[in-house]
């Protein structure tokens, strides 16, 4: 299977002073403003490492329903969180973290399940930063 999904941005400016949006196909984000405010202090709009943020909780968070699901087991809820942390230029460290409440799992599956979603979906693939990970299972 192969899917082909597509966001536009738009930059007016110097890097500084100028601003941005960005465009998804869904629309999602339709015009959704950037700018050097909202990635590096807290302007109003959205950043690049706030987006990879989304993408990668939204990844992981699927790939282990998934995982859970070859086992058949559902969750009740998969809450996820990534914190990319752009430092000197550079995204070296993502910090994913999970908390699953799933009844019917033990912990030892449940390690294993989360380790592979972790390495496995398919955003995690594209990093070359460390993913520090923190995976708990809820009763």
């Amino acid at each position: 299977m192969k899917i082909t999904r597509k966001a536009t941005a738009e930059w007016k400016g110097s890097g500084k002073e100028g601003k941005g949006t960005v465009t998804t196909d869904s629309k999602v984000l339709d015009g959704t403003q950037y700018g050097f405010t909202s990635r590096f202090e807290d302007g109003k709009g959205t950043n690049p490492e706030e987006l990879i943020g989304a993408a990668h909780a939204g990844c992981f968070s699927m790939k282990l329903a998934f995982n859970l699901q070859e086992e058949g087991i559902t969750a009740d809820s998969i809450n996820t969180e990534s914190k990319v942390i752009l430092e000197d230029d550079g995204i070296n460290t993502i910090k994913l973290s999970t908390r699953v409440k799933a009844s019917g799992l033990d912990q030892s599956k449940f390690d294993e399940l989360a380790k592979d979603a972790k390495e496995n979906c398919p955003i995690s693939a594209l990093f070359k930063a460390n993913i520090e990970f923190e995976a708990t299972l809820e009763n």
